[in-house]
C-alpha cells in the first residue's frame, strides 16, 4: 500500500507542475498533506511532519545556501569568476573545457557537500560557458556527475563516512577504492554522457539557463579584476577550512572524535563545519572581492541583496522537498523497503545496492537512504566475508540512483540551468542512474580482483 500511495503522489505532482503549470515550491507541499493522508498518518502529525521536513532540510543548509550564494556573487561581480573562466579556457583550451571542470569540481567536492559545491561551482560555470560560447549543460553535466560521485563513494563526506563506521570499514581503504572507481565513473557519467545526452535531448543545450539567478554577467578588463590566484582563493576557502579540520582529525585524532576534546579540537571543529566555513570564507570574500577591490558599502549591500533574492524561490522549493521526503519517512515508505529484504538471500554487495537505490527513489535523501540501507545490511557482514570498504561504495553508490521530484539536487539542477521536468529526467536523472550502475559495477569488479 505505502508504494501505490507513493506512486499516485509522485504522479500527482507531476500532473500539477508540467499540466496545470502549479508553483513547484506549493505542489509539493499539497502533495505532502495527500500523500500523508493516503498513507495513514494521524491528521494531527501531518504538519507537523512537514514542518519538521522543512526545518531539517533547511536547518543548516539555508545557512550554507544564503552564504555560499553572496560569496559566489561577490567573486562574480569583482570579476573573480571572469578571471577563473579566462585562465582555464586559456591553459585548457576549449577541446578540454569538460576535464577542467571536472578536476574543479572533484577538488571542491571532496570537501563539501552536495549543495555547497553547486552553489559555488555554478557561477563559474556559466562565466565558462559564457566566455568559451559552449552551451552551458555540456559543462553542467560533467560538472554534476564529479559532485555526485565524490558524495556518494568519498570521504570526509557524511554519507560515506557514516557508512564507514556502521559497517566497521577502514576509511583508508574506502577512500582509495573509492577514487579507483570514481575516476572512470566520473568520466562515463560527465564528458562520455553529455555528449549522448546533447543528441537525444538537444534542446535541453540550446535552451537559455536563467542568468539571473547567478547575477548578471559581465566583461571586466584584466587590469580591474582580481588576479586569478585570489579569485581560486576565495572560492575555495571554504574547501580549504573543511580540509584543514578533517586531514586535522585523521592525522592527529586518528579519524575518532575525542570524547574529551580539548580547545584546539574545538576550534578546528568549529572552523570545518559547513555553516562556520562558509560564515569565514565570507569575511574573507567581503574583504578580497569587495574592498580590497575598491568597492565602497553601497556596492557590496547591492551584490549581498541580488544574491539573497536569487536563491529565495530555490530555498522554498528545496524545503518543500524536504517536506515530502520527510512525509515518506514517517508515513512508513522507509521501513516498508526494509521489510521487502527481509530473509533475502542476494549477494550482499547487491543487496546493500539495490537497497539504498529503493529507498532513494522512494525518500529522495542519498544520505537517508544510504544509512538505512547500511543498517540493514551490516547484520550480514559478519556472515559473508564482504570486505566492509566495498559495501559503503555498494550503498553509497546506490544511494545517488534515479534521482526524480523528491530530491533536493533534482530541483537545484532544474532550476539552475533553467530545464523543463522532462529535460531534467532526462539528463540529471539518468546521469544520477549512470553513476549508481557504474559505481556497483566497479565495486563487484574489485571484490573480483580481491577475493
Amino acid at each position: 500500500m505505502p508504494f501505490i500511495v507513493l506512486t499516485i503522489g509522485i504522479i500527482f505532482l507531476l500532473l500539477l507542475i508540467i499540466k496545470f503549470k502549479f508553483n513547484t515550491y506549493i505542489a509539493l507541499i499539497l502533495t505532502a498533506v495527500l500523500v500523508g493522508i493516503g498513507l495513514g498518518m494521524p491528521l494531527e502529525k501531518i504538519a507537523t511532519s512537514i514542518q519538521n521536513g522543512i526545518g531539517g532540510q533547511l536547518g543548516e543548509l539555508a545557512l550554507v545556501f544564503g552564504f555560499g550564494a553572496i560569496l559566489g556573487r561577490l567573486v562574480a561581480d569583482a570579476g573573480g569568476a571572469y578571471t577563473i573562466s579566462t585562465t582555464l579556457i586559456d591553459f585548457f583550451g576549449r577541446k578540454r573545457l569538460q576535464i577542467a571542470i571536472v578536476i574543479a569540481s572533484f577538488i571542491i567536492g571532496l570537501a563539501l557537500f552536495f549543495e555547497v559545491g553547486i552553489v559555488l561551482l555554478i557561477p563559474i560555470v556559466f562565466a565558462i560557458a559564457i566566455e568559451a560560447q559552449v552551451p552551458i549543460l555540456y559543462l553542467g553535466i560533467p560538472m554534476g556527475a564529479a559532485l555526485s560521485v565524490t558524495h556518494g563513494f568519498l570521504p570526509p563526506h557524511p554519507a560515506p563516512t557514516a557508512i564507514a563506521t556502521t559497517l566497521g570499514a577502514n576509511v583508508g581503504h574506502v577512500l582509495l577504492f573509492g577514487i579507483i572507481i570514481a575516476i572512470p565513473t566520473v568520466y562515463i557519467a560527465g564528458p562520455l554522457f553529455s555528449k549522448v545526452a546533447q543528441k537525444f535531448v538537444p534542446d535541453a543545450f540550446t535552451g537559455k539557463p536563467d542568468l539571473s539567478k547567478v547575477g548578471k554577467q559581465r566583461r571586466f578588463n584584466i587590469s580591474e579584476a582580481p588576479s586569478f590566484g585570489l579569485s581560486v582563493l576565495t572560492s575555495l576557502f571554504p574547501v580549504i577550512l573543511m580540509t584543514i579540520t578533517t586531514v586535522y582529525e585523521l592525522v592527529i585524532n586518528k579519524g575518532v572524535t575525542p570524547k574529551h576534546p580539548d580547545i584546539v579540537d574545538q576550534i578546528v571543529q568549529l572552523i570545518g563545519s559547513p555553516g562556520i566555513a562558509m560564515l569565514i570564507s565570507l569575511l574573507f570574500a567581503l574583504w578580497a572581492m569587495g574592498a580590497h577591490q575598491h568597492k565602497n558599502n553601497a556596492q557590496i549591500t547591492e551584490t549581498i541583496e541580488e544574491a539573497v533574492r536569487s536563491i529565495a524561490m530555490l530555498l522554498l522549493i528545496i524545503g518543500g522537498g524536504g517536506a515530502f521526503k520527510q512525509i515518506l519517512i514517517d508515513g512508513g515508505v522507509g521501513a516498508a523497503v526494509a521489510k521487502m529484504f527481509v530473509g533475502s538471500s542476494i549477494s550482499p554487495l547487491l543487496l546493500g545496492w539495490l537497497v539504498a537505490v529503493l529507498l532513494r527513489v522512494s525518500l529522495g535523501s542519498a544520505t537517508v537512504a544510504a544509512l538505512t540501507a547500511a543498517g540493514l545490511v551490516a547484520p550480514l557482514m559478519t556472515q559473508t566475508g564482504v570486505d566492509p570498504a566495498l559495501m559503503v561504495i555498494a550503498i553509497g553508490s546506490g544511494s545517488v540512483a534515479a534521482s526524480h521530484v523528491n530530491d533536493a539536487g533534482f530541483w537545484m539542477f532544474k532550476e539552475y540551468f533553467n530545464l523543463s521536468i522532462k529535460q531534467t529526467l532526462l539528463t540529471w536523472t539518468v546521469l544520477e542512474t549512470i553513476i549508481a550502475f557504474c559505481g556497483l559495477v566497479g565495486v563487484l569488479m574489485l571484490n573480483m580482483v580481491f577475493h
